[in-house]
């Protein structure tokens, strides 16, 4: 290792143990800004679902942890380090990270905040929202990291340009570069002003763009939810199949415990067909008396080849 790395990796370890005591779960990253601890199932045939819960370290960001002790063990197992990541969306701070590729535009209005671009002023003067000051870290691409918190009941998951193109989003189970890292592309540093700052609670309205959508809920129809494959089974019925079909669909509605809901559907059902009322009420008892005893028989019931099975 060149004394130029040793060095790095010394101040990457200084820096994280800071962070860390400022609650902030940390990992060391390799110059490349991956985790540096090597997986110890990299050597297994299949591929590992673990996340740590071996006990070993190598697991990347769930091995983030704010215990100076753990930090120390997992930079002396990652010698090469020279940087470290922050760990999203882990308490006590439930770190969003707002990873910003691009640089300010040279015609931002005087007082402009340094931090917006015209994606990100875009969607402020869209949603009516303002980004409070907040930590901000520079990256050795000209882009930056704004540094924001969430509230504990809501899970913000990463995402890449969906916010608007070169925004990317560090929620639930992504980290971000901690500032004095070093990777390949040169340091990341604090903005000017920012070392006196905290993260800055994230705007609801921003918080809203972020959170993923919940999801519809299903309108509560009146009559039985269930049955009605079967009775789209039976109505279908062609001349010579539709006995065996009403059949079929009577004993699949009696196993499910719905037989005396659907009789009079199945019944009309099979008359739409051309089946006779008193047979088709006739084959639904039959199949009723049939599986009170025995569950009925896949196959067809005049013993022909099985039947495509309709969902309940």
């Amino acid at each position: 290792m060149a004394i130029s790395d040793r060095h790095a990796a010394t101040l990457a370890l200084a820096y994280a143990l800071s962070a860390a005591e400022r609650g902030l779960p940390v990992l060391p990253l390799s110059a490349t800004k991956l985790p540096a601890v090597p997986s110890p199932h990299r050597r297994d045939p299949r591929p590992a679902r673990c996340r740590g819960e071996c006990g070993l370290p190598g697991h990347g960001v769930h091995d983030a942890t704010t215990d100076p002790a753990a930090v120390r063990a997992l930079f002396a197992a990652a010698p090469w380090a020279t940087g470290y990541g922050i760990a999203c969306g882990r308490p006590p701070h439930h770190l969003i990270g707002v990873d910003v590729d691009v640089t300010p535009p040279l015609d931002s209005p005087p007082g402009a905040s340094p931090h917006l671009t015209a994606e990100l002023r875009h969607l402020a003067l869209t949603h009516l929202f303002t980004i409070p000051p907040t930590v901000t870290v520079l990256t050795p691409s000209g882009g930056r990291h704004l540094w924001l918190t969430g509230p504990p009941d809501v899970v913000v998951p990463n995402s890449a340009s969906r916010l608007a193109p070169g925004i990317d989003i560090r929620g639930a189970g992504g980290y971000l570069v901690g500032p004095g890292s070093v990777s390949t592309r040169g340091a990341y540093r604090l903005a000017p002003g920012a070392a006196n700052l905290a993260p800055a609670p994230c705007p609801r309205a921003l918080l809203t763009l972020l959170a993923p959508p919940t999801p519809p809920t299903r309108p509560h129809r009146a009559g039985p939810p269930h049955g009605e494959g079967l009775i789209h089974f039976v109505r279908t019925a062609h001349e010579g199949q539709r006995n065996t079909r009403l059949f079929w669909a009577a004993c699949r509605a009696y196993e499910n415990g719905l037989g005396d809901t659907l009789t009079e559907a199945l019944t009309s059902a099979a008359i739409h067909t051309g089946l006779p009322e008193h047979e088709a009420r006739a084959t639904i008892l039959s199949a009723a008396r049939l599986t009170s005893r025995s569950p009925a028989p896949s196959a067809n019931a005049e013993g022909g080849p099985p039947i495509r099975r309709p969902a309940l």
